[in-house]
């Protein structure tokens, strides 16, 4: 085992460690705070000059939380939860960043990481069971465990228009904004992309811009955020009741305080099921499709909560010709991920903002001074790409992941992913994903889902350790049927009726795999309980 005391500063990076930890977010911070409390040394590693992972590059106008602040932290050190404050229901991308950068302070974390440092490939020796990680600053690292803390969202996905390069204006993309800030002040701005990051973007921007030009290809449901200042009285409630909280949050479906209505919406007369909806709408925020038992099981059901939105965007919206274009209808409400949005529908009402319909006509190009759909030219001065993510497997595919023998992850994985739990894959042995494919992931409060992932890991690290096991390595069986259960459990639901990044359907030539785990954070965590206190089955243990 190597001391800590050997990694003196990020600068140095030693050749030899127990674990490597690529990212730095929620997820590679608590990592290395974790696996370091095991006595073990830990290098990390980090493409960005600081901390903060998604919210270090998601710097667009209005990017903010869809998951209530108090309950998107950690839970794991009770000083850090009672000296920290909030100051509002969902925090804004600097507010995060801000509490990110605390953390990694307060424990002293930058010390065991390298900045602006991306890692080009991740290679198994099975001669010596150990990880071979190498960098584009030509940094060589053994360990004996490597963990991917690369983030879910983290891969910004560039549509390749023709023409791009030739565009006079600035380009600019929500999942890397300039840290400086980007003036829109009276310029003519098109935006493409009408998901969350758009949905976040687009009123700030209008606010700013001389002409705003919203390209849409697909309209998505938004509920409304109803985002305020935190009540002093709350803040100190939560925490003065924190760990009742926390555990109800891990018994939950999804990993906050909002759970699910426990009744059907068929099971109630229509004035009732209308009078839930709109306590849901306004109370705010994601928990919207949770407001009835079945909202994203039963199509009947979905359709009345589609419906109640589609109404509210029309009672919003002064044109009926936009609204209708700004009402979704070919797929259920909640099977892409619900939006969560200050003042989105309202800002179709602005006279300088123009909703353009790119699917009765398509973009072409762009050219010098603009873009061009089949139906007319826009003159643009700025261009900014809203068109997300290569959702949760991006990052992992993008680095070259391989064993000695030439297999690659690439190659695993070219017909979709498989994993054990969403933390191992067969023929990897001792590389663990943190909220990886088969995992709650997206679907869950990743704050919470993080640090359930990182505690078993560290668990299992520890026990592997004291035990004198030399590695441990999903089983191909075990990797096989849950893989099956995963596609099964999301058959059951609503999900795979929409053409979403949950599946792929973003990323032209991606494999369409249902990507998380359906079936809820409690199920899946009393899972995982199972596995580490029965001794790992599944897992293959030297």
């Amino acid at each position: 085992m190597v001391r800590n005391s050997e990694l003196e500063s990020a600068d140095k990076v030693p050749a030899q460690v127990d674990v490597v930890i690529v990212g730095a977010g929620f997820a590679g911070l608590y990592a290395q705070w974790r696996l370091s409390k095991l006595g073990l040394a830990v290098q990390g590693f980090e493409a960005g000059s600081d901390v903060g992972g998604t919210w270090y590059w998601n710097r667009y106008p209005g990017a903010r939380c869809d998951v209530e602040s108090l309950e998107y932290s950690y839970s794991f050190s009770p000083e850090l939860l009672q000296e920290w404050e909030w100051t509002e229901k969902y925090a804004t991308q600097p507010e995060i960043l801000s509490y990110i950068e605390h953390v990694a302070t307060r424990f002293n974390l930058r010390r065991r990481i390298r900045f602006s440092t991306q890692v080009s490939s991740v290679e198994y020796q099975s001669a010596e069971s150990r990880w071979v990680v190498r960098t584009d600053r030509g940094d060589e690292v053994s360990a004996r465990f490597c963990i991917m803390a690369t983030g879910c969202l983290s891969l910004p996905r560039r549509p390749d228009f023709p023409g791009l390069d030739s565009f006079r204006g600035r380009v600019f993309h929500t999942g890397d904004w300039p840290h400086e800030g980007v003036d829109f002040s009276g310029r003519r701005v098109g935006i493409i992309g009408t998901g969350s990051s758009g949905i976040q973007a687009i009123p700030p921007i209008a606010e700013q811009a001389g002409q705003l030009f919203v390209f849409q290809r697909t309209a998505n449901y938004s509920v409304p955020a109803h985002n305020q200042q935190l009540d002093p009285s709350h803040q100190r409630w939560f925490k003065n009741n924190s760990s009742d909280l926390r555990d109800r949050m891990r018994r939950s479906s999804v990993g906050t305080l909002t759970d699910r209505n426990p009744v059907s919406a068929l099971a109630v007369e229509p004035e009732e099921r209308e009078r839930v909806f709109e306590a849901a709408w306004l109370r705010g925020g994601a928990g919207f499709t949770r407001c009835f038992s079945d909202l994203l099981t039963s199509a009947k059901a979905n359709e009345f909560a589609s419906e109640f939105v589609r109404n509210k965007i029309r009672s919003i919206v002064q044109d009926p010709q936009v609204a209708d274009l700004l009402c979704p209808r070919d797929y259920p409400l909640g099977a892409k991920r619900i939006c969560v949005d200050t003042g989105y529908y309202a800002t179709f009402n602005r006279p300088n903002v123009r909703l353009v319909d790119v699917r009765r006509a398509p973009i072409i190009g762009v050219v010098e001074d603009g873009l061009r759909t089949s139906a007319q030219s826009f003159e643009l001065d700025d261009l900014v790409f809203a068109t997300g993510y290569d959702a949760v497997t991006g990052a992992l595919l993008d680095m070259s992941i391989r064993r000695d023998d030439g297999m690659s992850l690439k190659d695993k994985w070219s017909t979709g992913p498989e994993t054990y739990l969403g933390l191992m894959t067969a023929g990897f042995p001792n590389l663990f994903f943190i909220t990886g494919p088969g995992s709650p992931s997206v679907l869950s409060n990743m704050v919470l889902s993080i640090e359930q992932h990182v505690d078993w890991i560290a668990n299992c690290v520890g026990f592997l350790t004291s035990s004198g096991k030399r590695y441990i390595e999903a089983t191909q069986q075990a990797e096989g049927e849950w893989t099956q259960h995963v596609a099964a459990v999301a058959d059951k639901t609503l999900f795979p009726h929409a053409a979403s990044w949950f599946l792929g359907a973003n990323v032209p030539g991606k494999p369409r795999v249902f990507l998380p785990y359906a079936g809820g954070v409690d199920a899946y965590g009393h899972k995982c309980r199972e596995v580490e206190q029965s001794g790992y089955p599944g897992f293959q243990l030297s």
